[in-house]
């Protein structure tokens, strides 16, 4: 027999292969977690691009979801810009 007096017996081997498994899922997830948080961060404006206001996004969203023309969106882009030089 392989497992015989003196070994790790059939208790140690699986606790050692439970352990390398989980070594490595924690691993493998600490990196998707790294690449998503770093994604993220460069979607959202992480370098050198102005920031915009919420308004202004949601303004970009809906022409973007085509609820307004090109018109539209430039006109009230510009009230937008009007309204924050006045602040």
């Amino acid at each position: 027999m392989m497992f015989g007096d003196g070994g790790m017996g059939v208790w140690g081997f699986a606790f050692m292969t439970a352990n390398t498994v989980l070594f490595w899922v924690v691993i493998v997830l600490g990196i998707i977690a790294l690449v998503r948080y770093l994604s993220r961060t460069d979607a959202h404006g992480g370098g050198s691009q102005e920031p915009t206001s919420s308004a202004q996004r949601l303004l970009a969203d809906r022409f973007a979801r085509g609820e307004i023309d090109e018109d539209e969106y430039q006109r009230r882009l510009q009230v937008l810009g009007e309204r924050a030089r006045r602040r």
